[in-house]
């Protein structure tokens, strides 16, 4: 059961930073430290680790561990050897009195974040990542990087990805060998491959018969619009080619595959199947994306065929939304416009298959139709189902309305126990909503994320023992220490 405290975190972060960043310690919104709301902004781009429910406890951010504070001011973070995965947040800067910073031995990739160059640093140390792209310059410091093989490449969230020479990518994937083919779709091949500096990528290959037609369209949508959309929830493009009637794309090799790999496909590939838990971060992780699309990025977007074989897990197995060929920008002001329908059946909604009506409550509805087959396993077409019930909305919907029915259709691999039955009854609930017959009866993406982290198992900080030593003492010895494993 949740203590009183931590309920407060989620009130205050819903109403003060609209629930995108997890929970915090306020009383009310006005009265929210921003010293607490700036870390966990910056530990929400590590993902909420659940190792800080051993090192966090109470409301005093300098009692916190990995702090340390000046006259209450911050001045240290000290995150080394955590095993952290995903980014280095820009929130860094928002603590203006920071003089070191310490994220060395862990797992983050991505970028330095220029905005850390507003802050006059003693140290920075972020060795033994896997950071890429360009180091920025510091006015007082130069950080130490070693043990990150890809910076200084730059190739990766930057303005224009680089054009990759075809020589190139024939080289990394074995001249297209058949035996490094991960995936197809109705415009081309895709192929695992490993890039002369060890980045193992995966190359979309465009098939000669549509580069004159819709296939072409959608190479440059791509481009388009991976060239100016960053979140750590959608694929990174990593650069293309256009060479004689060669068109492929690069993007971040994604290791286990697709979502609907491990939904329908778990037992044949002899894979480990997917626990509640990790299904709702899953769902939590592509509504952000989507919620970054629709409201957040500098220019809106609909991505129109979001679906589980265009969801992608990384080897921490967080989710990325992919296949940006469909997508749509969409000006500001203006909630919707009619185009011809194209998409996936099963997961269109009702308005857009009829009307060709776009708006960003059809990329809802395909999240909804997700969050069922989260729910089921079962696919969101499925002529074992009869009449319409072949459709998955139609039918979930159905045996959501009896309670006996309901629960013979939860997948089988997930435990359904007094701690999940609540958790999986509202996500089939908000699934519901998501596919309402009618748009405007549909939720925001916004409120969607806000609904599902609020589901999402938050780690719980607990006591830990006081150490005489001071932090610099700490960070001598943890070093000391690492060095001494790493050495044996």
């Amino acid at each position: 059961m949740r203590i009183v405290w931590f309920l407060v975190y989620v009130i205050c972060f819903v109403e003060a930073v609209k629930g995108r960043l997890g929970p915090g310690t306020c009383d009310s919104p006005e009265s929210c430290d921003h010293r607490v709301k700036t870390l966990l902004s910056i530990i929400e781009a590590f993902g909420y680790p659940p190792i800080f429910s051993e090192i966090w406890q109470g409301h005093e951010p300098c009692n916190w561990y990995g702090i340390t504070c000046f006259e209450g001011r911050i001045t240290l973070v000290t995150f080394i050897s955590m095993n952290l995965t995903g980014s280095i947040s820009p929130s860094f800067a928002d603590i203006t009195s920071l003089s070191v910073i310490d994220l060395s031995h862990n797992r983050l990739t991505g970028i330095i974040p220029f905005e850390l160059t507003k802050l006059n640093l003693e140290s920075l140390d972020v060795s033994y990542n896997d950071l890429h792209g360009k180091v920025p310059q510091f006015r007082n410091t130069v950080p130490d990087t070693q043990g990150n093989p890809k910076i200084e490449t730059g190739i990766i969230h930057v303005p224009s990805q680089p054009k990759i020479p075809v020589q190139t990518l024939r080289l990394a994937t074995d001249d297209f060998d058949s035996n490094n083919i991960i995936g197809r779709g109705g415009f081309g091949t895709v192929y695992r491959g490993m890039l002369q500096d060890a980045t193992e990528v995966a190359v979309k290959r465009m098939e000669q018969s549509v580069i004159g037609g819709k296939g072409l369209d959608q190479f440059k949508a791509e481009v388009s619009v991976l060239t100016k959309v960053h979140h750590r929830n959608l694929v990174v493009l990593q650069g293309y080619c256009i060479e004689g009637n060669e068109r492929l794309l690069v993007y971040q090799y994604m290791p286990l595959g697709s979502l609907s790999r491990h939904l329908f496909h778990w037992k044949d590939q002899g894979l480990e199947p997917l626990g509640w838990s990790r299904r709702l971060a899953v769902a939590l992780d592509v509504a952000r994306g989507v919620e970054y699309l629709h409201r957040l990025a500098h220019q809106s977007y609909i991505h129109r065929d979001l679906k589980t074989s265009n969801i992608l897990l990384g080897e921490d197995m967080r989710a990325k939304v992919s296949d940006f060929g469909l997508v749509r920008s969409i000006e500001e002001g203006r909630e919707s416009f009619k185009t011809k329908n194209v998409g996936t059946y099963g997961y269109m909604a009702p308005e857009y298959a009829l009307t060709g009506r776009v708006s960003r409550k059809i990329d809802v509805y395909s999240f909804g139709v997700v969050l069922m087959e989260l729910i089921t396993g079962q696919n969101a077409i499925d002529e074992n189902r009869s009449g319409n019930d072949a459709l998955m909305a139609t039918w979930f919907k159905k045996m959501f309305a009896g309670k006996d029915s309901f629960t013979k259709i939860i997948d089988e691999p997930i435990e359904v126990n007094e701690e999940t039955q609540g958790s999986i009854s509202q996500v089939a609930e908000l699934a519901g909503y998501c596919c309402a017959k009618e748009p405007e009866q549909r939720p925001e993406m916004s409120h969607v994320v806000t609904a599902l982290a609020s589901l999402v198992e938050q780690w719980k900080p607990r006591k830990v023992e006081e150490d005489s030593a001071t932090d610099m003492e700490m960070v001598t010895r943890w070093k000391q220490q690492l060095d001494a494993i790493v050495s044996t």
